[in-house]
């Protein structure tokens, strides 16, 4: 078996028997993640009233759910836009009053007809007793609080009716009524940092809100989303007696790889003394780690769930379905006694802020033979390995081996390189080029200056190189043991290699080749940016010129699946109003070109300037990666004591060093690391019993390096990429 074939391998095992223990497993007779949902949310007035008032299709997509074992459905209104400037299309973005008119309040949406209001309660009841009927759990998501907009002058309805001191009680007495009116309402999704449109800290706000949850009568679930939220917060909704849950991203508002990544970026680390102002005081200041990932919520004596959420910036058009990872994922979603995990399904955001466009599908094909009765039809194989995978991971799901191969490009891209965390500034589908050599000046706003290809960070930093980096530690010959651009790459060239080949289903057969084309593009563009930057460093011509050639060979991928895509996709695909969230692959190419040419026009400085390592540097830039260079073994301990050190060995051959990295499961925390000591035939460290005096699980890993130059990680990624590079511990006293 070559090594594309045993990377691809669903049953390929991890390389270390630690690494498999590390991940949590599903339990006979009980469902591997208890929560399976599904969100689906309103954003476009145009592109969603079609399908929110089909009643001949929400039996049959719920069924659908149903059949592929989700246990949840949640059906969101508000979310079409972050902050309430330049709002255009309103429909359902304060919702309430598009619902409902609430005795003792003269509250309304301006241009609405009374009829159409009574259209969408009957609407929304029926959806929600058709979930209940399916056997689903239904959620209403209501992601917007604010009815003002801001320098709008073109919004197609406003809120008239409501000030400051009306505002709590209204969205009390109305959230109410609403749930009254709905029974099979079973849970409630609540955005609650500034871009509810409601200043981060209005606790009597929200404390209205919640109690308008527990008026209801009945027992219906508060799930809170967790940017900007605070033990303040928590505390007012476990006040109600519900239920509640805290809903983090997973992967920021991207999906990355079947793992928590082990540490946040910079740009989300709280500065010591920043504080800001306005509506985001908390998720811009103190709070900022709760913006992309679990922060500090995963306490051990925690008195909530949590429930990951998988926004929908990577994946949005193109059709997903692989296994392998799908087992890895619905493992990560246990993850500390989580409870599961709520898909932004495909096609979320599409026509978002404004952006929607009365097209046949919104699939957006301009080819009618391709277009299903209902955009959901065309992700039928998502749903099939999502829904299998997360009861069991162990189930058997057959997919065509080349659409696996293709669904796990995007999600490693994510991880090693991510110019924004940001859905709204980041498609990596339809990825607007980042310059080698100029700064980002617009979509890329969270990038670290210079705002480069080159400078732009991993989501996951601990363990993979920022290109730049990766760059600086090859010609100075010392390695560390993180994952670098050119493993990343050779991971992407392999899958894209796996994923050609024609399919039977002609819908899923363009997204396969548009991914694989896309795998082959990053692919060269990451060897081209680290050849780019050795250049950069040294002025060496021949380093110059492989970047060329490496980024020719980026341009030409882009340009054959842009091709590909030209007669199939509308020319101008949309999920949102700014140019880099809508258009089409063709209209990429001349920024790609534009960059090219900015690199050729460095061929006239530069020379032939030595350095010691540039040959070496440009050979690992252009070659195949190798490998860990010796086996190691780990017994991971099957917990831990507080206050009391946790002693760990890892055994195998002598090593140039060998360092223990580790850290409590919150992203408060920086990681800690210690050389280990050499006894016998094992490295030895412990974590102090100080440090393990903590309601949090511990995680670790370590650092191995064979040379100066040679370096990885233990226990590192398994062959198939699926599963956890770290282990944990958990403590059972709390």
């Amino acid at each position: 078996m070559n090594r594309r074939n045993f990377l691809l391998t669903a049953g390929a095992l991890a390389a270390s028997p630690g690494a498999l223990q590390a991940q949590p497993q599903s339990t006979a007779g009980r469902p591997a993640n208890a929560v399976r949902s599904i969100q689906r949310l309103f954003t476009s007035e145009v592109e969603d009233k079609p399908w929110f008032y089909d009643r001949a299709m929400w039996p049959r997509y719920l069924a659908m759910l149903a059949e592929n074992r989700f246990t949840r459905f949640n059906l969101s209104f508000g979310i079409g836009y972050d902050f309430l400037r330049a709002v255009t299309d309103a429909y359902f973005l304060f919702a309430y009053p598009f619902f409902l008119s609430i005795p003792g309040y003269q509250v309304r949406a301006v241009n609405l007809p009374d009829a159409e209001r009574g259209r969408n309660l009957e609407t929304l009841r029926f959806i929600s007793d058709q979930a209940a009927a399916h056997g689903l759990e239904f959620q209403l998501g209501i992601w917007m609080h604010g009815y003002q907009w801001e320098n709008s002058p073109q919004a197609n309805f406003t809120i008239q009716g409501l000030d400051a001191e009306t505002h709590g009680p209204y969205c009390r007495d109305a959230l109410t009524a609403l749930l009254r009116a709905c029974p099979a309402i079973t849970g409630v999704t609540l955005r609650v940092h500034g871009e509810s449109g409601v200043a981060e800290g209005s606790y009597k706000f929200w404390g209205a809100v919640f109690e308008g949850v527990q008026r209801s009568g009945r027992k219906v679930e508060i799930d809170l989303h967790a940017k900007g939220i605070d033990q303040g917060m928590i505390d007012l909704a476990l006040a109600t007696g519900l239920p509640v849950k805290v809903s983090p991203k997973f992967w920021a508002e991207h999906m990355g790889m079947p793992y928590h990544q082990a540490d946040i970026r910079d740009q989300e680390i709280p500065k010591a003394g920043h504080r800001d102002q306005g509506l985001m005081a908390l998720s811009a200041g103190s709070r900022s780690f709760t913006r992309y990932g679990y922060a500090d919520l995963l306490r051990e004596d925690r008195r909530f769930e949590i429930l990951w959420r998988i926004w929908p910036g990577t994946q949005r058009l193109l059709v997903w379905a692989d296994p392998v990872f799908a087992a890895g994922y619905s493992r990560a979603f246990q993850f500390c006694g989580s409870k599961g995990v709520e898909i932004m399904e495909p096609l979320s955001f599409k026509g978002r802020r404004g952006s929607g466009l009365p097209e046949p599908s919104r699939c957006a094909y301009a080819d009618a033979a391709l277009r299903p009765q209902w955009d959901w039809q065309k992700y039928l194989d998502t749903y099939r390995v999502w829904g299998a995978k997360l009861e069991n991971p162990e189930a058997r799901v057959e997919v065509d081996p080349a659409l696996a191969a293709a669904s796990r490009i995007l999600p490693i891209v994510t991880t090693a390189h991510l110019p924004s965390a940001a859905n709204n500034n980041y498609w990596p589908e339809i990825y607007t080029n980042q310059s080698l050599v100029e700064p980002s000046k617009t979509e890329y706003t969270d990038t670290p200056p210079p705002k480069t290809f080159g400078s732009t960070s991993p989501l996951d930093p601990q363990l993979f190189s920022r290109i730049d980096d990766f760059a600086g530690e090859l010609l100075a010959g010392e390695r560390s043991g993180k994952y670098s651009p050119i493993q990343v790459a050779q991971w992407l060239e392999d899958l894209a290699a796996a994923a050609t080949k024609p399919l039977k289903d002609r819908r899923v057969d363009i997204d396969v080749a548009i991914q694989a084309g896309l795998g082959r593009f990053y692919a060269a563009k990451f060897r081209a940016g680290v050849l780019y930057a050795l250049h950069r460093r040294t002025s060496n011509r021949a380093a110059l010129d492989e970047a060329l050639r490496s980024y020719r060979a980026a341009r030409a991928a882009w340009a054959a699946l842009a091709d590909r895509a030209k007669e199939v996709y509308v020319a101008d695909i949309t999920v949102g109003e700014l140019p880099w969230l809508r258009g089409h692959w063709m209209d990429r190419l001349a920024a790609i070109d534009a960059d090219i040419a900015l690199v050729e026009a460095r061929q006239a400085s530069a020379g032939p300037a030595e350095n010691p390592g540039i040959q070496a540097a440009i050979a690992a830039a252009t070659g195949r990666p190798l490998g860990p260079a010796a086996p190691m073994r780990h017994l991971m301990p099957p917990g831990f004591t507080r206050s009391q050190p946790v002693a760990l060995e890892l055994a195998g051959p002598a090593l140039h060093s060998a360092h223990l990295y580790y850290r409590r499961v919150n992203q408060a925390e920086r990681w800690q690391s210690v050389l280990m000591e050499r006894k016998g035939s094992s490295y030895a460290a412990a974590i102090p019993g100080a440090y393990t005096d903590t309601p949090y699980p511990l995680q670790y890993y370590f650092e191995l390096h064979s040379a100066p130059d040679r370096a990885w990680l233990h226990p590192g990624f398994p062959a198939d990429l699926a599963g956890q590079p770290y282990y944990v511990i958990r403590s059972a006293k709390v």
